[in-house]
């Protein structure tokens, strides 16, 4: 459980143990907006408990529900006692009144000089997934989990690992073996962000093949996070190629493009607002990494420069930072329709 008070507002939250919010209450009317449908019973079943404790401020009503009448007194109207009919007593507390989620506020204005969300056309809300299992919920899955999991599927044995590294012999997993350290060390970095109201997920498969290496939901807006491990090399990075050590170049700014531009797409597909997700480069152990003037498009950092978009706000509210997690964990919210 935790409260959260701010521009007048006094909410009381359910939280799992990873932080994700299932439901939350209004402290001043009673009114219960259920997140995880999954968890409805269980939530409502703590927040009665705990606001059933909290003192009303001085001189407030008790929370009651919409339109509550009182029931008709069987010798005429309630309001109007007469003589010999005692006046109907006091209510009770109010039980909760359990709501679906409402469409949150608009989101701040965005950054000046940076692209405006889209008009909403015709989006649905996160209920229009299924019920969330354990199956589907990529918030289980660990930094590298992707690669990992072909590794083992299709990569050497130990022994056979252990072997090369003996001999010191070069592999075609080499490169595999690189990328998932990478992408355990830049996710560890993007966890450190979660004491700051952050929420990360890792792996995310996509249909096409291949997955997103990270995703950040926060006070901040919605960050696609791709992780490339260059220990001691100097990177330069374009608007659309990066060059290592001045080799040829790759498409690495392109294709994070692409991914922000696919989350996007997902993640409004079934969100009941504009979602804006900005593309966001890590390169892991790099020397230096020289900019182009004109490369503003990606954000581009080292895997301890993450940290700086640990304060950035004013981009989601916490119920909007609620409902986009909610959805990007959904493993079937990934999938093409």
């Amino acid at each position: 459980m935790s409260r959260w008070r701010k521009s007048g507002h006094d909410r009381l939250y359910v939280n799992l143990p990873d932080g994700a919010a299932v439901a939350w209450a209004d402290c001043r009317t009673g009114k219960v907006t259920v997140i995880a449908e999954e968890h409805r019973q269980e939530a409502l079943a703590l927040l009665r408990r705990h606001l059933a404790d909290l003192p009303h401020p001085p001189h407030a009503q008790p929370p009651q529900p919409p339109h509550a009448q009182p029931a008709p007194h069987p010798e005429g109207d309630p309001r109007r006692p007469g003589p010999d009919v005692p006046a109907p007593a006091p209510p009770g507390p109010a039980p909760l009144i359990p709501a679906r989620p409402t469409a949150p506020p608009t989101p701040a204005p965005p950054h000046p000089g940076r692209p405006g969300p889209r008009a909403h056309r015709g989006r649905t809300g996160p209920g229009n997934l299924p019920p969330l299992r354990a199956p589907d919920d990529l918030a289980r899955n660990r930094p590298g989990s992707g690669i990992q999991e072909m590794l083992r599927s299709k990569g050497p044995s130990r022994f056979r690992r252990t072997l090369d590294r003996l001999l010191r012999r070069e592999t075609e997993w080499d490169s595999w073996f690189k990328g998932l350290a990478g992408e355990r060390i830049a996710g560890a970095e993007l966890e450190r962000l979660r004491a700051q109201g952050w929420k990360v997920l890792h792996s995310i498969p996509l249909t096409r093949g291949g997955d997103i290496d990270h995703l950040l939901v926060g006070p901040g807006g919605v960050f696609t996070v791709n992780t490339k491990n260059f220990r001691g090399k100097s990177i330069w990075v374009g608007d659309d190629m990066v060059k290592v050590d001045h080799g040829p170049p790759h498409p690495y700014p392109a294709r994070s493009r692409a991914e922000a531009a696919l989350a996007r797409g997902v993640l409004e597909r079934h969100c009941p607002f504009p979602v804006e997700v900005e593309p966001v480069l890590v390169f892991v152990g790099a020397r230096e990494i020289p900019r182009a003037a004109t490369q503003l498009r990606v954000r581009v950092y080292r895997e301890r420069e993450v940290a700086s978009l640990g304060p950035l706000t004013g981009r989601l509210a916490p119920e909007q930072v609620d409902i986009v997690y909610a959805v990007a964990r959904h493993r079937r919210a990934w999938l093409a329709p």
